[in-house]
């Protein structure tokens, strides 16, 4: 099981640091999918992985300076990001008192993760239909932000998908620039997510090897994942982009249903 966690977190890690979703939309619904430990450790665990990946692409970008983080907007989002955030993670706690299975958690979750993964994929496909539009402001940028970072921290995955949308339709950037500032945003809401984990003390029962292991998986990962980035074209990381998503809504329906019945 945990050569499984370490694989899992640093192939989901590799395309999340080639398309700027994180590798949580795909670490925390695979290894859901295999029941590996509960719904609240597998949270934190994708959590720490997607914080490790995260920080060493886009401080690498930084070091390189070959980053097209726009900081201007990147940083309102990340900062909205990171106080939904908390939100989420309050929300999660409560539903998760509130559900006399422990299991329904996890449904909600799944469930969740398909609907909005789905409306991601129907966008991504069109979105060559779809008139953009151009967001200014730090108020603006801030709100967006905070919705995102509810979503993200209640469902789990640490960013995902929804930010790509975002970054698309609200700023017109392009497929490589929305995906580094998608790592952007979501390093810092999971450096503020992990920080009130500790703070609050609600830190769930794991295995320690399994962190580290998956951990190296997730810097592994953003190693690989921001070469191959470098090396590929927009119309190329789209395709695997959609190809993704196909994966993640057929696991999360999977995991609805099982989580459910």
């Amino acid at each position: 099981m945990s050569i499984l966690a370490f694989l899992v977190s640093f192939l989901a890690s590799t395309a999340g640091a080639i398309c700027g979703i994180g590798g949580g939309v795909i670490i925390k619904p695979t290894l859901d999918l295999f029941q590996m430990a509960s719904v609240s450790t597998i949270s934190f665990l994708s959590g720490c992985t997607v914080l490790s990946m995260s920080l060493y692409s886009v401080g690498r970008g930084l070091l390189a300076h070959d980053s097209t983080v726009d900081f201007k907007t990147g940083t309102p989002l990340a900062l909205g990001a990171a106080i939904g955030g908390v939100f989420g993670k309050q929300l999660f706690t409560a539903v998760k008192e509130a559900a006399s299975n422990p299991n329904m958690v996890g449904g909600v979750q799944a469930g969740c993760l398909a609907i909005i993964t789905i409306y991601t994929l129907a966008y991504t496909v069109n979105k060559a239909h779809i008139k953009t539009r151009q967001i200014q402001g730090s108020i603006p940028c801030v709100t967006i932000g905070v919705a995102l970072g509810i979503m993200s921290s209640f469902l789990g995955i640490g960013g995902g998908p929804i930010n790509l949308v975002v970054l698309y339709y609200f700023f017109s950037m392009s497929t490589k620039t929305a995906a580094q500032n998608s790592l952007y945003i979501i390093l810092v809401s999971q450096i503020t997510s992990i920080a009130t984990t500790l703070f609050t003390k609600t830190v769930p029962e794991f295995e320690w090897l399994w962190l580290v292991l998956m951990v190296a998986g997730g810097i592994g990962g953003g190693v690989v994942g921001r070469l191959i980035n470098k090396r590929i074209d927009n119309k190329q990381v789209e395709k695997l982009f959609v190809i993704l998503m196909f994966v993640i809504i057929g696991i999360s329906c999977y995991n609805t249903w099982a989580f459910m019945r």
